[in-house]
């Protein structure tokens, strides 16, 4: 019985790519593939590209070709992109008619794992796009945090952080991708539950040009009333227990007890993504 060809699907991120890079380069594995023959990656988790950037690729290109080839894999109509959208758009910007291309055989789900790890590697993608791109290795690969954190070489806190973005409300995320709002501010906004809320108070700290402490002032300060009129004076054992669930699961933790010793500990969750996300902390699993 031949061998079952190993899927990359578990292999780190460096191993994958440097499939690409130890195969030799010549005119038997390059071939020039025009340009209207290929799509690009359905996985790409890069929505927006910097277009200045774009034109500057696209001048080099038109006065020296492409030094590196992109990447692609055989689709039903033509090619789909693996690695190289960049060098793919500025192509078609120098009115280039064919590119430089490596054909690949890959599955779908080495050609997922491929295209958003890529792209997480270089760094540049917004904070949504990022988010988004996390969850789509959740989701479509069954990928955990822990297994990402790994891949990526970044903490799962880190990963945690970034997937609790996605629960903002639209006109948040939207100040969030255009850099009028930092990561930052974003998770400080994540305390309120309100969407309606959330929008308001970020539109007021980019207006006022609100640093994160002043927004988290501004956040907490209906909070801390609250608790003064109807607590009084909290045991410091509960107040550090509170805060340190809170740094832990990245969400509002409401811890209460009575004079008999006996209590309750909540814990917010602003989406089922963010409902997950803890549950993944908290090493539950609903499979």
């Amino acid at each position: 019985m031949p061998e079952k060809k190993k899927s990359g699907l578990g292999r780190g991120i460096g191993a994958i790519f440097s499939d690409f890079e130890n195969e030799e380069i010549s005119a038997e594995n390059v071939i020039d593939i025009p340009l209207t023959e290929i799509r690009p990656n359905p996985y790409q988790p890069r929505k927006e590209f910097d277009q200045t950037a774009l034109e500057e690729l696209a001048q080099s290109i038109a006065e020296n070709g492409v030094f590196q080839p992109i990447v692609v894999r055989k689709s039903v109509n033509g090619y789909q992109i693996v690695v190289g959208e960049r060098r793919f758009r500025a192509s078609k910007l120098a009115h280039k008619d064919t590119v430089p291309a490596i054909v690949r055989t890959l599955d779908e789900s080495q050609m997922m794992e491929i295209g958003v790890l890529e792209n997480l590697q270089r760094e540049d993608l917004n904070p949504i796009e990022e988010a988004q791109a996390y969850q789509t290795l959740i989701e479509k690969l069954h990928l955990t945090q822990e297994q990402i954190s790994e891949k990526l070489g970044k903490s799962r806190p880190y990963i945690a952080n970034y997937l609790r973005l996605l629960s903002l409300p639209m006109q948040t995320k939207k100040l969030l991708v255009n850099g009028k709002l930092t990561m930052a501010q974003a998770r400080t906004l994540l305390t309120l539950k309100d969407p309606q809320k959330i929008d308001a108070v970020a539109q007021t700290a980019v207006h006022k040009g609100l640093t994160v402490r002043q927004l988290e002032a501004l956040v907490n300060q209906p909070v801390s009333v609250k608790t003064k009129k109807t607590t009084g004076t909290r045991s410091p054992f509960i107040q550090a227990t509170e805060e340190q669930l809170i740094d832990k699961f990245g969400t509002q933790v409401k811890v209460t007890h009575d004079k008999s010793g006996k209590g309750k500990i909540q814990i917010d969750f602003a989406s089922t993504t963010d409902l997950n996300r803890i549950l993944e902390l908290l090493n539950i699993s609903l499979d």
